[in-house]
């Protein structure tokens, strides 16, 4: 029981005791002793009080920042197909790991606390009651299986409008971070009206989940106040009959009394926990759904083959693939591709075709349905996931940046356990162009490039990244139509820069514009999933089949094609 319940306790025993109707001389000797006591109880309950709080509270959101950041680890190990779900979009995900851990605090920290505090002082309540008067006590207990079925009524209720609250509330994240984070182009087709609506829209929804579940909160709590105080007056009525017929005194039936109200009490206390221990049991259930999840991919395990000595040949055998969240997309039909190391090889095609498929593929960001992926003729199944893409460097059509210096985007591209020496960070950027324009700026090399990269135009963009790309000094490089989205002079300056990071590595270029891949050693032209052509850029023009119809597409009122 807790201290500061022993006090009120204490002054009721020595007024039921007669005490105060003692002599004088005997109520002073009395009274100083009881100050004692009342004294001791001031300092302990300050003590205790303190401690509670501070221990309370620290473990509380110790608790909460551990369980943010195992899922925040179990989120970015996960397999690249999980993010393609809907439901794990980058809002709801974000909403997930801020206030599922937040709303498991209902039952941790100084709720926690509390509530033990209030069980304990409950079960004394009871054992005080049946103590002096069993009677009286079974007459309480009669009652208990009531207030169990309210309880137990309203979380069957109140499990389903929880559910849609947590989903409506995810879908109002998502749709805030999707207009926050395309803030241009919403203001540019003037969208604001439009996704304040979705997100109001969202709200709406979540607050008329709330209005149903205050309804239900509100009879709950009504119907459990009612049956405490029904339960006080029976057994009001039940003492004074026992007092009238003298099997009970009336100091007795105070105690009883007073005992059975205080836990009438402390059981609407325990009743306005009932929904914060739903909240919390419901976000529970979903934070270790996410800690429970195991991905085929496993970046983090120390399993697989080591590659050394990796000289960058890449076989795709016979292979078939669909995207997971599109399984009846038949995106790679048995494709066949041969990279001997040190070669420029380029893809080339419609969109949809399956080109940028391969680069994942070879990166093992999804796994093939049928056929083997092969480095240095190991399949990538059985190889060590962080070895195989430290042997890889990826430049894709729209690079990546994060909110950071320029120079901590580029030392990104390091291995883990590596080192960043700056000099190595001002080479890569020389070998991808954009040193001179790094050291023209008035921060040089610490120039925040801001949110994803806007500070910066997209060919300095696209220089950063393969920069990033070339520090870890790759033996694969997988450039994904690095040049597509650029003007005629950012690209000739990115350009020249691949041309640059190509020397002395096995590359797979993935190409729109054709011009930039004639001088590849050899030129695959994949159709419906499978490779249907390949040769050098003059041989595939000679043959007359897609290559020569896809160059023909994009140049034929420009350029004579010489056969």
């Amino acid at each position: 029981m807790p201290v500061r319940r022993i006090a009120p306790e204490l002054a009721e025993n020595i007024a039921a005791d007669g005490v105060l109707s003692e002599p004088a001389d005997k109520i002073l000797d009395k009274n100083a002793l009881y100050c004692l006591y009342f004294l001791i109880m001031a300092i302990t309950s300050c003590a205790a009080s303190f401690l509670q709080t501070v221990l309370f509270s620290v473990s509380s959101e110790r608790v909460t920042s551990r369980f943010r950041k195992r899922v925040f680890s179990k989120m970015i190990t996960q397999d690249i197909a999980w993010f393609d779900h809907p439901k794990n979009s980058v809002g709801s995900l974000c909403a997930k790991l801020t206030s599922d851990a937040s709303d498991m605090q209902g039952v941790t920290g100084s709720r926690l606390s509390t509530l033990l505090q209030t069980f304990s002082t409950l079960g004394t309540c009871i054992f005080i009651a049946v103590n002096y008067n069993y009677k009286i006590g079974l007459v309480v207990f009669a009652f208990v299986p009531l207030i169990i079925l309210i309880v137990g009524t309203e979380k069957r209720m109140t499990a389903g409008l929880l559910l849609n609250d947590k989903a409506s509330t995810e879908a109002a994240s998502k749709i805030a971070v999707e207009a926050i984070e395309s803030i241009r182009t919403v203001a540019a087709l003037h969208q604001e009206e439009n996704f304040f609506i979705q997100f109001r829209n969202a709200l709406d929804k979540s607050y008329r989940d709330m209005r149903k579940r205050a309804h239900i909160r509100a009879i709950t709590y009504a119907l459990g106040q009612c049956i405490s105080l029904f339960t006080y007056s029976v057994c009001f009525y039940y003492g004074g009959t026992l007092v009238a017929s003298g099997e009970e005194t009336y100091a007795n039936l105070y105690r009883v009394l007073n005992g059975i109200i205080t836990g009438c009490a402390i059981v609407g206390q325990v009743l306005a926990f009932s929904p914060d221990y739903q909240k919390a049991r419901s976000a529970a259930a979903r934070v270790f759904q996410i800690l429970d999840m195991k991905p085929t991919i496993d970046v983090l395990s120390p399993d697989g083959k080591i590659l050394d000595n990796v000289e960058g040949k890449i076989d795709l055998q016979d292979v078939h693939f669909n995207y997971p969240s599109r399984p009846k997309v038949k995106v790679l039909r048995g494709l066949n591709l041969d990279i001997d190391s040190g070669k420029t090889i380029a893809l080339v095609g419609s969109s949809g075709c399956g080109k940028s498929t391969c680069v994942q593929l070879i990166e093992r960001f999804y796994e093939a349905d049928k056929g083997d992926v092969l480095v240095e003729s190991e399949n990538v199944k059985s190889v060590n996931v962080k070895n195989l893409r430290s042997h890889i460097g990826l430049v894709s059509q729209e690079p990546v940046l994060f909110s950071y210096s320029i120079a901590e985007n580029i030392s990104y591209g390091k291995n883990d356990e590596d080192d960043v020496d700056m000099n190595e960070i001002i080479d890569a950027a020389k070998k991808a162009n954009i040193h001179n324009f790094i050291a023209s700026l008035p921060q040089g090399y610490e120039t925040p490039v801001g949110l994803k990269g806007t500070q910066l135009s997209g060919g300095q963009k696209q220089r950063v990244a393969i920069a990033r790309a070339l520090l870890r000094d790759p033996k694969i490089l997988l450039l994904d139509e690095a040049t597509s989205a650029l003007d005629a002079e950012s690209e000739r300056i990115v350009q020249e820069a691949l041309d640059n990071a190509r020397s002395g590595r096995t590359c797979l270029v993935i190409a729109h514009r054709l011009t930039t891949i004639q001088n590849a050693d050899s030129i695959a032209v994949i159709h419906k999933g499978r490779v249907v052509e390949q040769g050098t850029h003059q041989d595939l023009l000679k043959r007359k089949g897609h290559y020569y119809k896809l160059y023909n597409n994009q140049y034929s009122k420009k350029d004579n094609i010489s056969t």
